[in-house]
């Protein structure tokens, strides 16, 4: 592999025992081979540590209960490598097949380009609504787009996910890297920085990983009110006049998608999720702005 496409996978876990074992295999196999693997274990309960121990070749870094953020864990994690590009994974995200790598940093042959977005598949098992939610979300066309895209894109132009995705280094860097504490959404807010600062991002509609999910309402509606109160704090670097466009966009494709296959029960399901979302993400507003207010 020549230097200049040189990689590290940094990989956060937490309570992965059965899961490790398969994605480090997996990463081992591409064609395209990282020069490092990374794990930053949260203090696992598991056997997630000396799993990967025991597969050799992985560093492992364990950081203090109760310590992990979203953006400064990630952070460190980079600073602590040297490579020119890092690729980011998480426990659930399983690639798909050897060209996994070779994919996600093939969009870097333009030099313009500082982070690419791999794509979600939702796995087999999934529920019709979830796996609906993946392919609205993650296409089957890779494109490229900077700062003068983002009227037309809207905040399709920020959706960039660390579930599967990689970063220049020199780029990354440049902008400060991802904001610490963190509790969501770093991907998202770095997006927007790079696009100020005049760089690229692509999406690879070639670079697949296995990921979904099966959360609860309890689960979703906790989940969103994170991301509620993200966007309240972050409105100010954050623009987000086209999320609600993009969250009714979403639900009219899905539901269309699940009322074709003949699922009116998925679609129930489907809304009652939807509505969890909802609730969460205003609840996670209001919070953000009574914080804000008592500055």
């Amino acid at each position: 592999m020549s230097g200049t496409r040189a990689y590290t996978v940094i990989l956060p876990t937490l309570n992965a025992a059965g899961q490790i074992q398969r994605q480090l295999e997996a990463l081992r196999a591409q064609t395209l081979p990282p020069e490092r693997i990374l794990v930053v274990d949260s203090a696992s309960r598991d056997d997630t540590v000396r799993r990967a121990e025991a597969f050799g070749g992985v560093d492992v870094i364990v950081l203090e209960p109760g310590t992990f953020d979203h953006g400064g864990t990630r952070d460190m994690a980079i600073r602590a490598t040297d490579t020119p590009f890092v690729a980011l994974l998480t426990q659930d995200a399983l690639p798909m097949d050897e060209t996994w790598a070779a994919a996600l940093l093939q969009p870097f042959e333009d030099a313009r380009v500082a982070a690419v977005c791999g794509r979600q598949v939702a796995w087999p098992d999934a529920r019709a609504a979830e796996k609906a939610v993946r392919a609205f979300r993650y296409g089957e066309a890779s494109r490229t787009w900077d700062r003068g895209d983002m009227e037309t894109l809207g905040v399709r132009a920020f959706l960039l996910s660390d579930v599967n995705a990689a970063y220049r280094r020199q780029a990354y860097e440049a902008v400060g890297g991802f904001e610490h504490p963190l509790c969501t959404n770093e991907d998202m807010l770095i997006a927007v920085d790079l696009l100020n600062a005049g760089h690229r991002l692509a999406y690879s509609a070639e670079a697949k990983v296995w990921h979904s999910h099966s959360f609860t309402l309890r689960q979703e509606y906790a989940r969103n009110r994170l991301i509620g109160e993200f966007l309240a704090r972050y409105g100010d670097r954050l623009p987000t006049s086209g999320v609600t466009g993009e969250g009714v966009s979403l639900v009219k494709r899905v539901s269309g998608e699940l009322l074709r296959q003949g699922k009116p029960g998925e679609l129930l399901a489907f809304w009652a999720n939807c509505g969890a979302r909802l609730l969460g993400n205003r609840a996670g507003r209001r919070r953000g702005r009574r914080e804000i207010e008592a500055r």
